[in-house]
């Protein structure tokens, strides 16, 4: 028999950034009542291999929100990025550029971090501060009120609530179902996602390299090994995974190389169609878009996440100084607050991504040319590395408190 629930906020979606907004709200305020409804089964989060980049300021927020110390012994610290521009068969790549790991408070600018940990920790420390998980379970339908907004799920059963929350992906339905529209395209690429074991340590260096079919990023984990975000024209990419394994093997040492000794992959190798996808508006009344429900960038960067993260540290924010001054969190009033602060960064850094995505993805002997001279000459530039580190690291903009390392 279906029933009725009431909360004050509704999330959809149990991924990295559904689960962390339910922390940041129930640990900023215990008196919220937030219920996350995933469609994924708890266990399905230790079943996924993949790493992500966490920047700077996404772990001061983790530390802030008490998960960090859990996730930490499944983290790999980024000590140096190196960057080449080459061909696939060239015997020799030279680097262009280079990057220490530093920032201001001699931290790694960056992690990497294993997925399953990264969402065990953050499932328990929403689960500590109150949050009622809700799962397997989808959002079947939505109806907003003056006062509330009815969420529908696929049970029958409804919630009652101030504001819903859709962190539901990149093909997000409730965005669909808000009639709120995008604007992207697809690139025809697909990256490739595999775990990596090497016999030599890697020392924390990330390196990058640009090839004419996009860019391959290896990326380093604990205990010898790292992860590949592999990027390829889709009929590539999909013959590469789907085919014989010792063609991908053949393929994986053409592009990995030998540095790091006999390597072999870990698990099955993945590809995930790439393309961008900026929603036009990230909020209506008692609706919010956050994560890649949002917005979908190209991985050229490694910020996808940390884009989330910053999403998550805004909104988070903004409702609990709404809530705080007695105002209604699911007005509009309230959520423009948390779309004009979000809307620049990401736009901004959609542009880019889309930018250097097809700056060097290609062969043209001109734009190679005129990216080599560019690379060096950051290289040679203290300040704008400098100015480049602190990006990578999260830290340009106007920062949410907890980004800052800083309660709310």
């Amino acid at each position: 028999m279906a029933t009725e629930m009431e909360s004050d906020v509704v999330i959809a979606g149990g991924g990295h950034v559904g689960l962390s907004l339910a922390l940041a709200l129930g640990a900023a305020m215990p008196s919220l009542t937030v219920t996350l409804v995933d469609a994924a089964p708890p266990e399905a989060a230790t079943r996924d291999t993949r790493a992500s980049a966490i920047a700077a300021a996404g772990r001061r927020m983790l530390m802030r929100l008490g998960v960090w110390d859990e996730m930490k012994p499944d983290a790999e610290a980024i000590t140096e990025m190196v960057i080449t521009d080459s061909r696939t068969g060239d015997a020799v790549r030279p680097v262009f550029l280079t990057f220490g790991g530093k920032v201001e408070d001699g931290q790694p600018f960056a992690h990497m971090v294993m997925n399953a940990s990264m969402i065990g920790a953050l499932r328990r420390g929403a689960e500590a501060a109150g949050a009622r998980l809700v799962a397997p379970q989808t959002v079947r339908d939505f109806t907003v009120g003056a006062s509330a907004v009815t969420v529908e799920l696929g049970n029958g059963d409804r919630i009652r609530a101030r504001l819903l929350v859709a962190a539901d992906g990149v093909r997000s339905r409730l965005r669909a179902l808000a009639g709120i529209s995008t604007v992207g395209w697809s690139y025809g690429q697909s990256g490739i996602v595999v775990t990596v074991a090497h016999e030599r340590p890697h020392h924390g260096r990330a390196i990058e390299h640009f090839l004419p079919g996009g860019p391959f990023a290896m990326l380093p984990l604990p205990d010898n090994r790292s992860s590949l975000v592999w990027t390829e024209r889709t009929e590539t990419a999909d013959r590469l995974v789907k085919g014989d394994a010792d063609v991908f093997q053949y393929e994986l040492e053409r592009r990995f190389g030998h540095q790091l000794g006999a390597i072999h992959p870990v698990g099955r190798p993945r590809a995930f169609p790439l393309g961008l996808t900026l929603a036009r508006s990230f909020v209506k009344p008692r609706f919010a878009l956050c994560g890649d429900a949002a917005h979908g960038i190209h991985p050229i960067a490694g910020q996808g996440l940390n884009l989330g993260y910053r999403d998550v540290a805004a909104l988070a924010e903004t409702i609990v100084e709404a809530e705080r001054l007695g105002l209604d969190i699911g007005s509009l009033a309230v959520l423009e607050r948390y779309q004009s602060w979000r809307r620049f960064d990401t736009v901004e850094m959609g542009a880019t991504t889309d930018i250097l995505n097809r700056l060097f993805s290609n062969d043209n002997p001109v734009l190679r040319f005129g990216r080599d001279v560019g690379l060096g000459l950051v290289d040679r530039l203290p300040a704008l590395k400098k100015m480049f580190i602190g990006q990578a690291a999260g830290n340009g903009g106007d920062l949410p408190r907890l980004l800052r390392g800083e309660a709310i």
